[in-house]
């Protein structure tokens, strides 16, 4: 069971997220929320100026808000930054993160888990029920193995690291630390290869044997399958957030702080490099590559072998192309079709 969250004052929140503190730092909040549903116990954000009066109309202990806020004069306590919505994620981290725990030198291993005696569990590390850890695991500091969690041989898991319930990893899988696996995700599944035998006509199963690494912070959505490398391995990128039902294949190399939105499914071979944006059920064909900072749109498709490239540019369609080009093709069809 996750311990429950301390509160903090306004003074440690502000110099933890970076913010200039006007008012009295000794006011302690416990949570974040918005303006609408916040309590004295909560603190809230505003990026535009419009929305500042409800913010300090509220009940909310504090806001978060830029610099147009600094000179006005209230009774609430105002941190300001130059990124509120940024500064506001970062107190809301904070904010969650529990107190420390009696016992947390010691793994903490719920009666009805399963854990291999060869495993190694870190100081503070705790397995909730009827998860099973295999042999040869290692789990690293005070990292959380939910319920129902199927953990394979060899496989390991960094410090700092949430698993949630039911998540499944096959042998030869590997994660640093602070990593977020959500519900249901299954890492280190074999890839969809086959081999058709020309003469019958029927497929044979190409070896899938390669490992996955999953690097350092990052976010795993719930129901997330990401496979390891046919031969040698897949690899998520640091910092690289993945939504809910995304489905990696084998090989491909994710890069770092790349995201990827719900229902993107991408085949197997493909490079995703550093700062890329992936809109929803994106598809991507098997040897494709994403260069640095592209941006692709939802619904948006690159057909294999293809190269999409330019730092900033925005792509969509299928075949994808610059965004441009592809309103100036949506409008002359428009056009086209009110001639008919």
């Amino acid at each position: 069971m996750t311990a429950p969250a301390l509160p903090r004052s306004l003074q440690q929140i502000a110099e933890a997220v970076g913010a200039r503190l006007v008012g009295d730092g000794g006011v302690e909040v416990r949570g974040v929320a918005s303006i609408e549903s916040a309590s004295a116990a909560d603190l809230v954000f505003v990026e535009d100026e419009k929305h500042l009066s409800a913010a300090l109309q509220s009940p909310a202990g504090a806001v978060i808000a830029g610099a147009f806020a600094a000179t006005i004069s209230c009774d609430r306590p105002v941190l300001i930054s130059d990124h509120p919505k940024l500064a506001f994620a970062r107190a809301a981290k904070l904010l969650a993160s529990p107190g420390p725990r009696e016992g947390t030198s010691q793994p903490m291993v719920h009666a009805t888990a399963v854990v291999h005696p060869s495993a190694v569990l870190g100081a503070g590390a705790s397995v909730q029920e009827r998860a099973v850890v295999g042999e040869r695991v290692q789990i690293g500091e005070r990292t959380r193995i939910g319920t129902g969690c199927s953990i394979g041989e060899g496989v390991k898991i960094g410090h700092d690291c949430e698993i949630y319930p039911n998540v499944t990893m096959y042998p030869g899988t590997t994660l640093g630390d602070r990593v977020i696996v959500h519900a249901g995700a299954v890492l280190g599944s074999d890839g969809f290869g086959y081999v058709r035998d020309g003469a019958t006509g029927r497929y044979e199963k190409f070896p899938q044997v390669g490992r996955l690494v999953i690097e350092d912070d990052v976010e795993i959505g719930a129901n997330t399958t990401i496979d390891r490398g046919a031969l040698d391995e897949t690899r998520i990128g640091r910092g690289a957030k993945l939504d809910n039902l995304v489905h990696i294949g084998h090989n491909c190399q994710i890069g770092e702080d790349v995201v990827i939105a719900a229902q993107t499914g991408l085949s197997g071979s493909i490079v995703i490099e550093k700062g890329v944006v992936l809109g929803g059920q994106v598809g991507i064909g098997e040897h494709a590559r994403i260069e640095e900072d592209v941006m692709l749109g939802g619904q948006g498709g690159v057909l294999p072998n293809k190269i999409l490239r330019g730092k900033g540019v925005v792509f969509w369609g299928t075949p994808a192309q610059p965004l441009r080009a592809y309103l100036k093709q949506l409008a002359t069809l428009a056009r086209l079709a009110k001639k008919d």
